[in-house]
């Protein structure tokens, strides 16, 4: 094979597909219905910074890299706390400028994959992050934790995971209680909006979800450990936003999922070896 075509066949094209499909829905779906242009050029950039670090991501090589990797997903998951802004008591967010991102959104997947990775210490750093989000308090981040434990212990059979997964599983509920908060056009209730105006587009919004969601779990080139725990971190996060007022992954205004979903596909794929 030549050098062009070996270029090709190490593309990530399924990961690329997975992130992509959704997130250009979405960007259709708000040009559709009207959303403000900030909205569709937020999101635009950010898949444009996921794709490239998806093609050129380069995973850590030791376990103790995964490890720093980890803590550094549970320390983003703390910054809200340190640098605000909170909502009626709720804070979730990292401020940059004008822009908001979801700590849960941003950290969680790479943190399910780093925990894959670390078969010591994973089950330790994915229930530790149970503690900030219950704080915080984030119940669609914790169902993407709890449904992430539960991949990877479907795959691994490994029981810490399903200390995890009873865990989060009791602390979503307590965080859905205190959590939620009134819904934005074009975050939340993205699927129930586009139904009201066009069953094509609901269609459409969520075929692309679970298009996605499907590439994750059977389409990556990683393992199959890791690809469960990123696609249960995504239904985690697709659940709570069908049933609560919650932001909708990739199909929604929202940079966070997908510069996170696009640092764990990139490390993922680049570590399948691993």
């Amino acid at each position: 094979m030549g050098a062009a075509g070996a270029a090709r066949a190490a593309l990530p094209v399924a990961a690329l597909f997975a992130l992509a499909v959704p997130v250009l829905v979405g960007l259709a779906w708000m040009a559709w219905a009207g959303s403000p242009e900030s909205y569709r050029i937020l999101n635009a950039a950010a898949l444009g910074f996921a794709s490239i670090w998806l093609v050129f991501a380069r995973a850590p090589n030791t376990v103790r890299q995964w490890r720093i990797l980890a803590i550094a997903a549970l320390f983003a998951l703390c910054l809200p706390f340190l640098t605000g802004p909170g909502v009626n008591g709720v804070a979730r967010w990292i401020s940059f400028g004008p822009v908001g991102l979801n700590s849960g959104a941003i950290a969680i997947p790479a943190l399910a994959v780093a925990a894959v990775r670390d078969r010591a210490w994973g089950p330790h750093l994915l229930g530790a992050a149970l503690l900030p989000l219950t704080a915080q308090p984030d119940a669609a981040a914790g169902l993407a934790v709890t449904f992430a434990a539960v991949g990877i212990h479907d795959r691994t059979k490994d029981w810490r995971y399903g200390i995890v997964c009873i865990a989060g599983f009791f602390l979503t509920i307590s965080m859905a209680l205190r959590g939620e908060l009134p819904p934005q056009t074009f975050v939340e209730r993205v699927i129930g909006d586009a139904m009201g105006e066009s069953l094509v587009w609901a269609v459409l919004l969520f075929g692309a979800l679970a298009a996605s969601f499907f590439t994750v779990l059977k389409g990556l080139r990683a393992d199959a450990a890791t690809s469960y725990a990123l696609a249960g971190c995504l239904f985690g996060f697709i659940i709570m936003a069908l049933v609560s007022h919650n932001p909708f992954p990739l199909i929604g205004y929202g940079a966070a999922p997908i510069l996170g979903f696009g640092l764990a596909l990139g490390l993922a794929e680049s570590s399948r070896a691993g």
